[in-house]
């Protein structure tokens, strides 16, 4: 595993109050994936109702703060496929 899943793993299970209604993977080209559900946020890749996907620098820079997420999407630096209610919460989380 990645130093930045093990960081990611760490800031998104600060951030996020209570459980998620579903399931999502946050691909990260070079790195790996990591989950978040009803259970939290951790290192893994299994089948998810919604998957994001962006490369290092651009998850790097929605989790600092300095990139939306919403405009990461609409510039496609971030794709999503599956459930895209739930990648709007996330998105929230996220920003």
């Amino acid at each position: 595993m990645s130093d930045l899943i093990d960081k990611a793993v760490a800031a998104l299970s600060e951030r996020l109050s209570g459980p998620v209604n579903g399931s999502a993977k946050f691909v990260i080209e070079g790195e790996g994936a990591l989950m978040i559900d009803g259970e939290g946020v951790r290192a893994g890749e299994e089948d998810a109702d919604v998957t994001l996907s962006a490369d290092a620098e651009t998850f790097q820079a929605i989790l600092a703060g300095e990139t939306n997420p919403t405009a990461a999407y609409m510039t496609g630096k971030l794709t999503v496929e599956g459930d895209m209610g739930l990648a709007m919460q996330l998105g929230a989380a996220l920003a």
